[in-house]
């Protein structure tokens, strides 16, 4: 079941891989992302020291938070990953125009769990050709239902 979709993700780059990585949130984050108050759009993966951090991931406080709790919404978030996955990563990343960037925030369980792929940018071009693309299906649905009629 997901929580937050990052559909900008799929506009801006060409995904190569995805991988499936925990996340470390507080208790007042699990509330609010079971309330669905996160966003996406603007967060990439950076890593520092052989560890992944999700960096600009939006959870915004419920109103219900407890006031012995500063909540920060933009807090940097640790994923977790097996170490053999976060050094192919690594090796991959160092690659020219290679970046990480998260898909979607979506439960395993009663875990949280955050799909991150292996991203290179699109140029102006490659983004004409996804939205050409996407009126094009538009149309023949468009046409599919209106002949169905």
């Amino acid at each position: 079941m997901s929580i937050a979709e990052n559909r900008r993700a799929r506009f801006e780059y060409h995904i190569e891989e995805r991988f499936e990585a925990g996340i470390v949130l507080e208790g007042w984050e699990v509330k609010a992302v079971r309330a669905g108050q996160v966003q996406l759009t603007d967060g990439y993966v950076m890593i520092k020291n052989g560890e992944l951090f999700l960096i600009g991931c939006r959870i915004n406080p419920l109103n219900t938070a407890s006031t012995h709790v500063n909540p920060m919404a933009d807090r940097t978030k640790k994923l977790l990953m097996k170490k053999d996955e976060i050094r192919r990563l690594i090796g991959k990343t160092e690659q020219r125009g290679f970046t990480l960037v998260p898909l979607n925030l979506h439960y395993k369980g009663s875990h949280v769990k955050a799909d991150i792929a292996l991203a290179k940018g699109k140029d102006k071009a490659d983004k004409r050709d996804t939205i050409k693309e996407r009126e094009g299906k538009r149309e023949v649905e468009r046409a599919m239902k209106d002949r169905s009629r």
